[in-house]
């Protein structure tokens, strides 16, 4: 009986020893990466003003780009150029954007997208306005190739767009994207039917660098990166940036420290041939040339049609040959055939197809994917080439190339979207400057299938690029990686 009263004591002990080894147990302190908290502060007022800054950067790009397809039906006058000469401009811009836009990407990915991004619209502005004071030819050309090289930095916008939007709001939000480049487009044909033939094209160029300008101003309100910024170790900017978009948002943050490992090795082009993302760069690569070629095929075709009168293989009546130099060995025809009001119309109206199937699109990216929709409307591009061979009416002809210009204007959407996902955020843009520039490759050819070929040979030409509008939709379709509702990632 006398050992009884000590098991309550034993017991209590072991209870006291249960209790005393639990105390040092110390709680792990919480952490988040800017994936996490770019999802937890989700989508508000900031994304809002991010898409409207960065998204008017496609504003000034069409512009840029559309321009050359208004001017050229007067520069060919005023200079007496033949087609080959009227291409070359095009071409030159093309490759001015093709050799920059892989200098840009690298230093992007190397100093920041926000510095990248306001030096090239510097550039931009600063050469186009230049343009405007071209004494001939041979200036026009240089100076709109300098201007070329300034528009290839635009693209960091959208880089900076999708670094900052939540995963489910990408593949609604970058579409979107195409409004800017319509308003550019149709901003710049309209200014091209008033100031072209009342003040002149010199004019119209001065007046087209204002945007860019004011757009100069309105980048002060976008901050860097948050995902460049952990990137480079600057987690104290990060943190800044995204605590400031979580108060525009009137959201939260996540609760914990913001950790992300530096990464050293940024934007080297070593990364991009690396086996696990060889053969998706290669097939980005072909896409990409191949939704160029067609696009600029198409919008500089359809000025050809019109400016030559083309339709069924007919020549305008009020066509003017004129002829350069006194000998008749030195002659060579220009076509002289300044747009009309009606050719203004076809413009805009085959122009305002570029957002036609904008709602299809989202769609497609968001329920089938972005290979699968891409490939799509490659196909259907392809067979809208061929249906352009048709002889029909002036109404035919706007509703074959407002079809066209909905269903290029798709693919680049979905494209852009594609790549910027497709890469992690090392080598981000130079993964989009490259194709970029690669890109820019079909560009520099289209003028002369458009603006020469066509001249010799419509079916040809059209043939073509129904034929590169196939390979690229194989191409698309066999991307071995799928990007939809996949998070962007920060490293390989």
């Amino acid at each position: 009986m006398a050992t009884k009263p000590t098991e309550p004591v034993t017991i209590l002990s072991l209870r006291k020893l249960s209790l005393g080894t639990a105390e040092p147990q110390v709680k792990e302190a919480k952490t988040f990466t800017v994936e996490d908290a770019v999802e937890t502060i989700g989508f508000g007022r900031f994304h809002i003003a991010l898409f409207l800054i960065m998204g008017s950067t496609g504003v000034v790009e069409a512009m840029e780009i559309m321009l050359i397809a208004v001017v050229s039906p007067v520069i060919r006058c005023e200079w007496q150029l033949e087609n080959w000469q009227v291409a070359l401009v095009t071409t030159m811009v093309f490759f001015g954007y093709m050799v920059f836009s892989i200098l840009f990407g690298l230093l992007a990915d190397r100093y920041g997208r926000w510095k990248i991004l306001l030096i090239s619209f510097l550039w931009g502005a600063y050469f186009s306005l230049l343009t405007s004071f071209a004494p001939s030819y041979i200036w026009f050309v240089f100076l709109r190739t300098m201007v070329g090289c300034g528009v290839s930095g635009h693209s960091q916008g959208l880089i900076i767009k999708t670094e900052f939007l939540p995963t489910k709001y990408r593949g609604y939000m970058l579409p979107l994207s195409q409004v800017f480049w319509l308003a550019g487009s149709l901003l710049i044909i309209g200014l091209a039917s008033v100031i072209i033939p009342t003040i002149g094209w010199r004019w119209l160029i001065r007046v087209a660098s204002i945007p860019g300008i004011i757009l100069i101003v309105a980048f002060k309100f976008i901050p860097e990166s948050a995902r460049f910024n952990v990137s480079t170790g600057n987690t104290r900017a990060a943190l800044a940036t995204l605590e400031r978009i979580a108060k525009m948002n009137r959201s939260v943050m996540p609760e914990g420290k913001l950790v992300e490992p530096v990464l050293e090795k940024r934007g080297r082009f070593a990364d991009l041939l690396d086996a696990k993302y060889l053969r998706t760069t290669l097939q980005i690569w072909v896409v990409w040339l191949g939704i160029s070629f067609a696009y600029y095929g198409v919008i500089l075709a359809s000025a050809e049609l019109l400016e030559r009168d083309l339709v069924c293989g007919s020549k305008s009546d009020s066509e003017v040959v004129v002829t350069g130099g006194d000998s008749g060995e030195s002659q060579s025809p220009c076509y002289c055939h300044m747009f009309a009001p009606s050719d203004y119309r076809t413009m805009i109206i085959s122009t305002i197809g570029e957002i036609a199937l904008n709602p299809l699109n989202i769609l497609g990216i968001n329920f089938l994917g972005r290979r699968l929709s891409l490939s799509i409307t490659m196909g259907c591009t392809a067979l809208f080439f061929l249906l352009l061979n048709i002889c029909t009416s002036s109404a035919g002809l706007i509703g074959f190339l407002f079809m066209l210009r909905a269903l290029v204007a798709a693919n680049f959407n979905t494209v852009y979207i594609y790549t910027a996902e497709v890469y992690p955020t090392t080598m981000r843009a130079l993964g989009m400057g490259t194709s970029g520039s690669l890109c820019r490759i079909g560009a520099m050819v289209a003028p002369f299938i458009s603006q020469v070929l066509m001249s010799a040979s419509i079916l040809g030409a059209l043939c073509l690029f129904s034929s590169v509008c196939v390979v690229c939709a194989i191409s698309a379709f066999t991307l071995p990686i799928e990007t939809k509702g996949r998070a962007l990632r920060q490293i390989k």
